[in-house]
């Protein structure tokens, strides 16, 4: 019989929360507040057991300094969100700096630290701007689940030598750009980091066999639908593709001990 091991709920852009069968909770990139896509807030987290952020852009380094001095919860980060967080008042014993290449064991979990190709940088309270290098992370889950999770980043090479050292089983990509969120800089993203064809390109050189498109805050966007179509296109050439669960702002998985991923 097989037994969930996780359960998971997206929450729009880049935010996962994933609950463990012990009630063991970790955030990634927690963007709620101003988020459109999410209908919950960090005074519904009671417990939260890690946070791990990406990078420092709003819409993924978001509710974390809120959540991690409301439930005490562990933060996984590079040094420009620490410096961040400090600003924050929140206390330095719950802040663990990372960096491409480190793997550590936090929270009762194994996880790796890889490179990623994006930016990251966050202006401080006082005015200044701090930078620093984007993280992606390889979450050891158990009974074979690693969990890829880049935030955002950009297509390059050295994809095929993560999946091969790794092994990622199941990960998320973005692929499309979010909506209803606020931006009055100049000119118009006509794709996110990762294009849809280059984002099937990613999931196969990681070798992932589930793939989470993301990054976006409705999941009937038109560079999902490319998505699945070069998905769909790569398949019909013969090339083995990933599946691939879009999943709608709210919904939950789980992550089962037989390697199956399910909707709930």
């Amino acid at each position: 019989m097989t037994k969930s091991l996780y359960m998971v709920r997206f929450h729009g852009v880049a935010a996962y929360e994933i609950v463990s069968a012990d009630g063991k909770r970790i955030l990634l990139d927690p963007f709620f507040t101003g988020n459109p896509a999410c209908s919950i807030e960090v005074k519904d987290f009671e417990r939260v057991d890690l946070i791990i952020v990406t990078h420092a852009a709003r819409d993924h380094l978001g509710d974390t300094p809120a959540i991690a001095k409301l439930t005490g919860a562990s933060v996984l980060c590079g040094n420009e969100v620490q410096a961040y967080l400090r600003t924050m008042n929140v206390p330095a014993s719950q802040i663990r700096p990372t960096a491409w290449g480190m793997r550590l064991e936090i929270a009762g979990l194994e996880i790796q630290t890889l490179e990623c190709r994006h930016c990251s940088g966050v202006s401080m309270p006082d005015g200044s701007f701090v930078s620093g290098i984007p993280l992606a992370f390889i979450i050891e889950l158990g009974d074979g689940i690693r969990w890829y999770h880049p935030g955002d980043t950009s297509l390059f090479s050295d994809m095929r030598l993560q999946g091969e050292l790794y092994k990622p089983t199941i990960g998320s990509l973005g692929i499309a750009n979010p909506t209803g969120i606020a931006d009055e800089r100049p000119g118009r993203k006509l794709t996110t980091d990762l294009s849809p064809r280059e984002g099937v390109l990613a999931a196969q050189w990681l070798g992932l066999k589930t793939v989470l498109p993301c990054h976006y805050t409705d999941q009937d966007d038109p560079l999902v639908h490319q998505f699945e179509r070069c998905l769909s296109d790569a398949r019909a050439r013969g090339e083995r593709v990933p599946d691939s669960l879009v999943l709608a702002p709210g919904e939950w998985i789980s992550l089962d001990s037989d390697g199956c991923v399910r909707r709930h």
